[in-house]
């Protein structure tokens, strides 16, 4: 592997990404052009320890998910973000594998919604970026790895999540999640990641292995959400996910009714976000 060039190649990519436009604070002394390697580990959900040994090229086999992850981070064209596989020693991803990158056009959208939660998932739930006032809202995923940063995973194994559901919009929910999987694994059958993601789900949840094995496909859109918040209290939320035609990013975003005390205490949340984040 060329791992001086890979290393050479993000710090490069690093300094030329403002801190603005990654939906970062820009003020104080800066001695990095960019972004610093620790404002990079945060958005790509890396260690800045192992971020500092690939730009120093002390680090060697960065894998597929590190490297999505730094060209997601770094706003890379399509171009840019096969040149930095190919550095990495590793073939860019094919059209049989789940999709991971987010276009510019996308990344555009995305940062016009500075004041909405949302996060974006690909075709098998797994948690690929989560602006500010989605961290506000349904906590940090930033030091989530692995099977954590898939939203089955969390919701079938480790049964986690903010929302509270009744027993019926639960059962629709889980049901939803496992027809819309099923369709992400008909449509990349030989994306090996989502194969064994749903081996593990089936290993490890009964429910998950009742419902795939009810054969449904379908598609997960939208649904109404309770979330108890510590710092503002019972939100009543829709939630939407818009999926990206030719690449099958999931984009959830989280709304409230205009004049509502709903809408008012997630404003009051995404500015309290935002200082927390800022401060």
């Amino acid at each position: 592997m060329a791992t001086t060039e890979f290393g050479q190649a993000v710090r490069r990519w690093r300094d030329r990404v403002p801190p603005e436009a990654a939906g970062l604070p820009a003020g104080g002394q800066r001695r990095a052009a960019g972004l610093r390697r620790e404002e990079l580990a945060m958005l790509a959900g890396i260690s800045v320890d192992y971020i500092t040994r690939l730009e120093q090229g002390r680090a060697s086999h960065p894998s597929t998910q590190v490297v999505e992850a730094l060209a997601r981070a770094l706003r890379l064209s399509g171009d840019e973000r096969a040149h930095l596989f190919r550095l990495a020693g590793l073939v860019p991803p094919g059209p049989e594998t789940v999709p991971a990158y987010i276009t510019p056009s996308v990344q555009r959208l995305l940062d016009r919604l500075t004041g909405t939660p949302v996060a974006v998932s690909d075709a098998s739930w797994t948690l690929l970026m989560a602006n500010p006032p989605y961290v506000a809202l349904m906590g940090d995923p930033s030091r989530w790895r692995g099977n954590e940063r898939n939203g089955a995973w969390r919701h079938f194994v480790r049964q986690v999540g903010g929302a509270r559901q009744t027993h019926e919009d639960r059962t629709r929910f889980q049901a939803a999640l496992v027809a819309d999987l099923r369709t992400a694994a008909a449509r990349y059958p030989a994306d090996q990641r989502l194969r064994r993601l749903v081996a593990e789900l089936r290993a490890n949840s009964e429910r998950f292995a009742q419902l795939w094995d009810s054969g449904a496909v379908g598609r997960h859109e939208a649904s109404r959400k309770t979330i108890d918040h510590p710092r503002v209290g019972s939100l009543t939320l829709d939630c939407d996910v818009l999926t990206v035609a030719g690449s099958d990013l999931r984009i959830v975003v989280y709304t409230a009714e205009p004049g509502t005390e709903d809408a008012e205490r997630l404003a009051l949340l995404t500015v309290l976000g935002t200082q927390a984040l800022t401060g």
